[in-house]
């Protein structure tokens, strides 16, 4: 499996998802670029890119990608990521995560 220690999530090691003209992207790829998406986030939205910045991406399967709060923990004070969980806000992400990465993508906040 493609993990990171303390992974939870075990997806294949070659899981592809195939987009219009053949492309073919990994989750790797994604975090590649992710900083990229960020940054178009930052422009748009300063407190949703607040939101999102400290988010693992843990899995991509299928055009969907799964972000992981789970070491939100690590923070001094407790933080609420139910901000994000907005179906309005989730779609400013999917919308600008697919503008950046050319490629048609929606977003899941692992529970």
């Amino acid at each position: 499996c493609i993990s990171c220690a303390g992974c939870y999530l075990f997806v294949p090691q070659l899981s592809y998802i195939s987009f219009i003209g053949g492309a073919r992207v990994r989750l790797q790829e994604i975090k590649e670029h992710w900083n990229e998406v960020l940054d178009a986030l930052l422009e748009r939205d300063r407190i949703l890119w607040l939101a999102i910045f400290d988010a693992r991406l843990s899995d991509y399967y299928e055009g969907t990608l799964l972000l992981d709060f789970q070491d939100s923990g690590k923070f001094a004070t407790e933080h609420d990521f139910s901000y994000i969980r907005g179906v309005d806000r989730l779609r400013v992400v999917e919308q600008i995560a697919s503008n950046v990465l050319g490629i048609p993508i929606s977003i899941r906040i692992a529970e």
